[in-house]
Formats: structure tokens, C-alpha cells, sequence
């Protein structure tokens, strides 16, 4: 190593430091949440994003439109389509989220998100940040909210993994020291850790539920996982009826599988990439990733999506139209209970529960032997023009 890739790599880490402390400060400063009653109007963004995106986006946001009819026809809410958040676009102007692109989602206070394509080693496109972590960060969508509900088999699971810190904060901005060492940097902050923690127990008390667990592997990632998990715990210690255990993501991973011990877990609390990985794997007990939504939630904004890609292949092959959005009709039930809407939110998931679970009269497979996108909306609303 000479000094100058020394030198050079310093000030990349000294400018990381600075941004990090930065943003901490930024963290201390913010109010309460948003109070969507106290709106005049609740104007909800509704972004494709790409590839099957726009096509299951818009799907849901069809159901939306017809579970809210009253209330758009009074002026209470509208829905605002948001273009301009594909791949191509993103790429010509090299930013993760095109300024204009922003500035309109930065006008919704809550937005309903399609799947967007981040690039990776390998592909055809420059290697821009995930659309999906640059909204989290410029929207300080802290909170990353996933619930996995099958009650045959007793699991009852919400997780809360952080979304704005952890392994995905600079996950753009490592640096490659010389051609044969590069690093990546994780980031934890008290104020990161400690909201995180707060809504998980609130509510883990609000919807009795009796146990958190904190996941992380604070056992060797000792200085971040280590903060972590002791700032988790200390939250906890406020609230006593509450049971708090503690659990290594890889064990973890495998207890999730072990049918008698999954019973006990309630609610996570995860670092950002431990997260990522086990709400996927939790996804899979009903149904795949493809039929859990999730919502991202902060103070100010609110953005709900599908949990799945955007499946460029199936826009290559013309099977777009084929694209299931169970997904983001389940993502649509969060939303709706998030903006106090709890009544249709009720609605919407027990038509899912139908037409997904029990009846099943239409099944989506991707492909021209299954359903279209379309026809699986229709029969929700179907389904739910007779609850």
C-alpha cells in the first residue's frame, strides 16, 4: 500500500464519519409523528417504480381507490401517480432518485411503492445506490415493519428491522483501498438504535404481545451488533411486562424452522442487513415473498411496497401482465391501518385470506396458464363487495 491510496482512503472514512455524525444530529432534532386526522387532505403517491413495479403498483392502488371511494369523492384523500423512478431514468442522471422524482414523493406523506432494480457486480448498469435505501434515508423512514401471520401453525411474527443504519447505511460508499483490499462500513448511532427499539415495544404493548427478541451477532461484530443490542435492551428495561430474550441471527435462522420453538417468537428487533435476510426467509411460511408486503415507516413519511424485485425477466418475456400482486395488496392492508383505516384495512385482508388461502378460485402463476394481474384485482373486489 503507498501513501497515497493510504492518504486517499483516510479522507473517504474521515468525510463517512462526518456525514454518520451529521445525520445523528439531524435524528436528535425530529418531533412526533405525523397525525393523518389532523390533515385536510391526505394525499397518497402512488410509484411504480419498474419492471412488473408500475403493473402490481397500480393494481393496488386500484383496490385502494375502490375500499376509499367515499373518502376521495369528499376531498379526504387523493392519489398521485408518480412516474420517473425506472432504472433508465435513475441511470441518465446518475442519482439513485432523480431530484424531480423526489421532490414529488417528498409532497406524500404516505406513498405506496412499486419494486425497483438496483444494479449489481455484473450487470449492464453503473453502480448507483438502492432507490430503495436512498428513499429511506432521504425520507428518514427508520422502520422497516413485516408481518408474517399463519395461525395453523402458530406463527404470529412482526419484525422491525432498523432501515436507515447497519450494513446498508454507505453501502455505496466503501472504498477500494488498492486492487487487493476493499471495505465496506457498518454504522450504529443511539438515536437509530433506541427508535427502532421503542416501536417495537410499543407495539409489542399495544397489540399484547408478550416477547421481543433482540437478533443480531454481537458475539463477533462486538463494537456495532454490541451497541446494539445493549441500547435494545435498555429500552426494554421500561417495559416490564414484556419478556426480552436475545438471539444470534444464525441461530436464529435455524430456530425459525424448528416447529415447536417458533411458537415463542412475537417480535423482532433486527440490524438493517439481518433484516433484509430473515424477513425473506420468514416470507416463505405463507406463500414466498411474493405475498408479503411491508411498510417503511417514519415520522413525517410512510412508504409501503412488496418485498420482492422487479423482475426485469418477466417484462423481457412479456409476462408482465401475469405479475401477482399479492404482494402489494398485502403491503395496501399496512397502509391502510397506518393511516387509521383500520375498518378497511380489516376488509381488505380478509379478502386476500379468501381469495389467496381458502377459495382460491383464481391462481396466479406468472404465466399465461394462471391469472392477469388485473383479474386477480378484480376478484378481490369481488370479494370484497360481499363483506
Amino acid at each position: 500500500m503507498t501513501e497515497a491510496q493510504l492518504k486517499n482512503a483516510l479522507e473517504k472514512f474521515e468525510a463517512l464519519i462526518k456525514e454518520q455524525d451529521a445525520r445523528s444530529e439531524m435524528i436528535k432534532k425530529q418531533g412526533d409523528f405525523i397525525d393523518y386526522s389532523k390533515l385536510d387532505k391526505l394525499t397518497i403517491g402512488v410509484c411504480g417504480g419498474d419492471g412488473i413495479g408500475p403493473i402490481i403498483t397500480n393494481e393496488a392502488a386500484r383496490v385502494l381507490e375502490f375500499l376509499l371511494k367515499k373518502d376521495v369523492e369528499e376531498g379526504k384523500i387523493e392519489f398521485k401517480t408518480i412516474d420517473g423512478l425506472t432504472i433508465e431514468n435513475r441511470v441518465a442522471v446518475n442519482k439513485a432518485i432523480p431530484d424531480d422524482v423526489l421532490e414529488e414523493l417528498k409532497k406524500c406523506p404516505v406513498i405506496l411503492k412499486g419494486p425497483t432494480t438496483t444494479p449489481q457486480a455484473g450487470d449492464p448498469w453503473p453502480n448507483i445506490e438502492s432507490a430503495n435505501v436512498a428513499m429511506r434515508k432521504a425520507l428518514d423512514l427508520f422502520a422497516n415493519v413485516r408481518p408474517v401471520k399463519i395461525p395453523e401453525q402458530g406463527i404470529d411474527w412482526t419484525f422491525f428491522r432498523e432501515n436507515t443504519e447497519g450494513a446498508y447505511a454507505v453501502g455505496s460508499k466503501g472504498v477500494h483501498v488498492t486492487d487487493d483490499l476493499a471495505m465496506d462500513f457498518v454504522v450504529t448511532t443511539t438515536e437509530g438504535s433506541e427508535r427502532i427499539a421503542k416501536l417495537a415495544y410499543e407495539y409489542a404493548k399495544n397489540n399484547h404481545k408478550d416477547r421481543v427478541s433482540i437478533i443480531q451477532k454481537a458475539n463477533v461484530i462486538k463494537t456495532t451488533d454490541g451497541k446494539f443490542l445493549n441500547l435494545c435492551k435498555n429500552i426494554g428495561k421500561d417495559y416490564p411486562e414484556i419478556t426480552t430474550d436475545e438471539w444470534y441471527i444464525d441461530i436464529t435462522t435455524a430456530k425459525l424452522i424448528d416447529e415447536k420453538r417458533r411458537r415463542d417468537f412475537k417480535v423482532f428487533i433486527l440490524p438493517n442487513l439481518y433484516g433484509d435476510i430473515i424477513t425473506d426467509e420468514a416470507a416463505e411460511f405463507q406463500g414466498g415473498v411474493g405475498t408479503a408486503g411491508s411498510a417503511n415507516i417514519g415520522k413525517k413519511y410512510a412508504m409501503f411496497e412488496a418485498i420482492h424485485g422487479s423482475a426485469p425477466r418477466m417484462i423481457r418475456e412479456g409476462r408482465g401482465k401475469y405479475a401477482d400482486p399479492c404482494s402489494m395488496l398485502r403491503a395496501a392492508v399496512m397502509l391502510l391501518s397506518h393511516i387509521g383505516r383500520q375498518a378497511e384495512a380489516d376488509k381488505l385482508e380478509r379478502a386476500l385470506d379468501i381469495c389467496m388461502l381458502e377459495e382460491k378460485k383464481l391462481t396466479i402463476t406468472g404465466r399465461e396458464d394462471g391469472a392477469t394481474c388485473e383479474d386477480f384485482g378484480n376478484y378481490v373486489m369481488e370479494t370484497l363487495a360481499t363483506l
